[in-house]
């Protein structure tokens, strides 16, 4: 999955890379051009965020972040994505050189 979503990348910059992970998480490593909103903060912010923009939700292996998804796609986000894995995966398909925690 990492693969497809760094195809998706390539080919549109106009996807929403939504990082759930805590920031001490982000701060160790993260996708370039992705937002930090960790996955308790994210009710508040949905509102800042737009429905109609694919949407990649990401955190260190896949389970928040589908979580996230799922709350994402109840609350009307109609383009949803779960990095699969997420950057733990990134690291080691996509990013070799990504800092791991």
């Amino acid at each position: 999955m990492p693969e497809q979503v760094q195809q998706l990348l390539n080919e549109n910059a106009d996807i929403v890379l939504l990082d759930v992970r805590e920031k001490w998480e982000f701060e160790i490593c993260n996708i370039d051009s992705s937002i930090n909103i960790p996955m308790n903060e994210v009710p508040a912010a949905v509102k800042n965020l737009a429905e109609d923009r694919e949407t990649i939700v990401i955190c260190h292996h896949g389970a928040r972040s589908m979580q996230v998804a799922h709350y994402l796609e109840n609350t009307g986000f109609s383009d949803i994505i779960n990095l699969d894995g997420g950057v733990d995966a990134w690291a080691r398909l996509v990013d070799p050189a990504m800092p791991q925690y």
